[in-house]
């Protein structure tokens, strides 16, 4: 018999950059049903905030800032959240920083490397932390996991002045994917999710570009930007039972602009 398949009670999922924007949406959806919720950012103020925001839900929350490109600091702050909370069954790796080039032929190493530390040096850090306490869990007769990395359409199209961006969270595919196989076997299942124009603090000025607005929205037969709210049913799906035997996804939440 089927009964509560979305029932989080009990469950504890990491959001890193869960302070706003889509991180945000997934961890009041989460938290909505049962959850418990763990942030990661690195504005505290933002983290301040956003906890006020999960504690209306009721299961506990907790918040930390952390740096996801420092090592040491996510391998600090993942102890930290072990520590408060007892575990971790889903960790959404969701931190990232965009960047635009004047043309990809003047781009310097500096900024290449500014989105590489974050976007996937970042998840690489974070991801290893989790798969560690996730198998070493189901070696110990405890077996559930759930690894989630939040990438972008730029991932599969192509995005001019933005090839470091791109590069990042097209890799985050192929490195979730990998997972997805090798962690299998312990009950941990992964996945992508790839937003398309979602209105966040980050597309806050891309957004206010009239010409960016002209030409996109006409392209999105849903006719609207997407909204942190948006990714919360996801996520809840993600960390359910209803997703047991679904794993490798890349699950695209952009209103349609990919197929249209």
């Amino acid at each position: 018999m089927i009964k509560n398949l979305f029932d989080l009670s009990g469950r504890v999922a990491l959001i890193t950059g869960g302070n706003g924007g889509i991180g945000l949406g997934m961890a009041e959806g989460l938290a909505s049903q049962g959850c418990e919720v763990a942030i990661w950012g690195t504005n505290e103020e933002k983290n301040a905030a956003a906890l006020e925001t999960l504690r209306q839900y009721g299961p506990r929350v907790s918040a930390l800032k952390c740096n996801v490109a420092d090592q040491q600091e996510v391998e600090q702050c993942f102890a930290e959240t072990l520590k408060r909370h007892g575990r971790v069954d889903g960790c959404f790796a969701n931190a990232g920083v965009g960047g635009r080039s004047a043309q990809f032929d003047q781009m310097d190493k500096a900024e290449w490397d500014r989105i590489m530390e974050v976007n996937l040096d970042g998840v690489f850090y974070t991801f290893r932390c989790a798969a560690e306490h996730m198998r070493s869990r189901a070696e110990n007769d405890d077996a559930f996991g759930r690894l989630v990395s939040t990438a972008s359409l730029a991932a599969i199209s192509g995005q001019a002045r933005g090839e470091h961006y791109a590069a990042t969270k097209g890799g985050l595919i192929s490195m979730t994917k990998a997972l997805a196989v090798e962690y299998a076997r312990h009950n941990v299942t992964a996945h992508t999710i790839l937003p398309g124009w979602i209105e966040t603090g980050m597309t806050e000025q891309t957004f206010a570009w009239g010409k960016f607005v002209d030409n996109v929205m006409p392209r999105i037969p849903m006719r609207r930007w997407g909204q942190p709210e948006d990714f919360a049913g996801i996520a809840v799906y993600i960390m359910s039972q209803a997703s047991a035997y679904h794993t490798s996804e890349t699950f695209l939440v952009d209103g349609g602009y990919a197929n249209f």
